[in-house]
C-alpha cells in the first residue's frame, strides 16, 4: 500500500469522531434554541397579559355578615337551628318567652280602655260646665235687666223705690256676674283637663301608642330568617336568656355574594367597568363561571399612621426585586349557578377580558380552565 493512501485512510478516521460530535451536539443545541424561544414567547405573553387579560389567585369571595340581634330581652323557649344550618326566608329562628309580653299587652289595653272612660267622663264634665255656664249667663241677663229697669224709675220718680229694693237689684247684678266668672272658670278647667277631644286627646294618644309598643314587642319574641341563608357561631340552649341589642348568631344570606380580587398595580391600567370576568373556584374545580367588573380600588393603606404623637410607619422589603402593591378589584357574579356553591372567604382564580384581542382573550381563556383543573392537587 501507498503511503499516500495509508495518509488518506488516517485522515478519514480522524473526520469520522468529529462527524460524530457534530451529530451529537445539534439536539442539544435545537431544544436550547426551543426552550430560549418558548421563554421569549412566555415573558412576552406576560407583559401583554398583565394589561390586556390580567389574571390573579388572589381573590376571596365575599359576603354580607349579619348578626342575629333581638329586639327584646327573655328566655329561649325554642330552638329551631343548629350549627351551619340551612334555612330559608322568614323561618321561625327563635322563639323568646311570650308570657310577660302577652301580659304587657294586657296592662296597655285596659289602659287604654281605663283612658277612654276618662276621656268620656271629662267630656262630660265639659259639657255640664258648659250648660252651667249658660244658665249663668241667662241670670246675668235677667239680673242686668232688673237693674237697668230700677235706673230708669229711679230717674223718672226717685221715690218710688226703696233703698232695700235698689240694694237687692245691685246684689243680684253682682252675684250673676260672679256666678258667669266662675262658670267660664269650671268650664276652662274641664277643657284643659280633656285636652284636645275625640282621637286626637293626648292621654288617648299615649294609650294608643303603649298599645302599639306592647303588641311590637310581642311580635319581636318570634326571631325569622331574613332571607335564604345560612346559620354560623352558633352556641345556644333552650333556656338561655337573650338580650335586647346582643347578637345571639351569625347569618350568611345566600343573595348578597361577590368577588375581590386583588390585582397588581400595573394590572390595573385597563380594567374598567363592565368588564367580562371569568373565575374559577377552588371549591369546584374544573367549573368556570362568569362575572363583570364593578368597581376598581383607588387607595389602599400601606403602613402609614396618623395617630398624633407617633411617627409614621414605612413598609420596607428586604428582597431586591420591590413587592408589587395591590388594589381591590370588586366583581359581580352573573353566574347564578355559582351562587349556592360559594362559600365566603373562599379562594378563587380569576381573570379579566379588557379587550377585543382574540388572541390573548383565547390564552387567558386556556389559563383559567388549566388553573381551574389545577385545584385538584393544590
Amino acid at each position: 500500500m501507498s503511503e499516500e493512501n495509508i495518509k488518506t485512510e488516517n485522515q478519514s478516521e480522524a473526520e469520522q469522531p468529529k462527524s460524530s460530535t457534530n451529530q451529537k451536539s445539534d439536539p442539544v443545541s435545537r431544544i436550547t434554541k426551543i426552550v430560549l424561544i418558548v421563554c421569549v414567547i412566555i415573558f412576552i405573553w406576560y407583559i401583554f397579559a398583565e394589561r390586556y387579560a390580567p389574571y390573579t389567585d388572589q381573590a376571596r369571595t365575599k359576603t354580607l355578615v349579619i348578626p342575629i340581634i333581638p329586639r327584646v330581652s327573655g328566655y329561649l323557649t325554642k330552638i329551631n337551628v343548629g350549627m351551619q344550618s340551612v334555612v330559608k326566608a322568614n323561618e321561625l329562628l327563635f322563639q323568646i318567652d311570650k308570657t310577660p309580653y302577652e301580659l304587657a299587652v294586657k296592662r296597655a289595653k285596659a289602659s287604654l280602655d281605663n283612658v277612654s272612660q276618662q276621656v268620656g267622663a271629662l267630656t262630660a264634665t265639659v259639657k255640664s260646665a258648659a250648660g252651667r255656664l249658660g244658665v249663668a249667663k241667662a241670670q246675668l241677663d235677667r239680673a242686668q235687666r232688673n237693674y237697668n229697669r230700677t235706673q230708669k224709675v229711679l230717674k223718672k220718680n226717685p221715690g218710688a223705690l226703696s233703698q232695700a229694693d235698689l240694694d237687692q237689684t245691685e246684689t243680684a247684678l253682682a252675684q250673676a256676674v260672679e256666678r258667669v266668672a266662675s262658670s267660664e272658670a269650671d268650664l276652662e278647667k274641664a277643657k284643659q283637663q280633656l285636652g284636645t277631644s275625640g282621637n286626637e286627646n293626648a292621654q288617648l294618644r299615649e294609650a294608643i301608642v303603649a298599645l302599639e309598643q306592647a303588641e311590637y314587642d310581642l311580635e319581636n319574641t318570634s326571631i325569622y330568617a331574613p332571607s335564604d341563608g345560612v346559620i354560623e357561631s352558633f352556641n345556644l340552649y333552650a333556656g338561655y336568656y337573650a338580650t335586647a341589642g346582643k347578637p345571639l348568631v351569625t347569618f350568611l344570606p345566600n343573595d348578597i355574594v361577590w368577588i375581590e380580587a386583588d390585582y397588581r398595580e400595573n394590572s390595573l391600567a385597563n380594567i374598567k367597568k363592565e368588564d367580562e370576568v371569568e373565575f374559577s373556584l377552588d371549591v369546584l374545580p374544573g367549573h368556570i363561571f362568569t362575572g363583570v367588573v364593578r368597581s376598581v380600588g383607588y387607595g389602599v393603606s400601606y403602613g402609614e399612621s396618623n395617630d398624633k404623637g407617633k411617627l409614621p410607619k414605612i413598609s420596607s422589603s428586604n428582597s431586591w426585586l420591590r413587592d408589587p402593591q395591590r388594589f381591590p378589584v370588586v366583581i359581580e357574579i352573573t353566574d347564578r349557578n355559582a351562587i349556592g356553591t360559594i362559600r365566603s372567604g373562599g379562594q378563587v382564580d380569576v381573570i379579566v377580558y379588557t379587550s377585543g384581542n382574540f388572541i390573548l382573550n383565547t390564552i387567558g381563556w386556556l389559563q383559567i380552565r388549566i388553573s381551574s383543573w389545577l385545584s385538584y392537587v393544590r
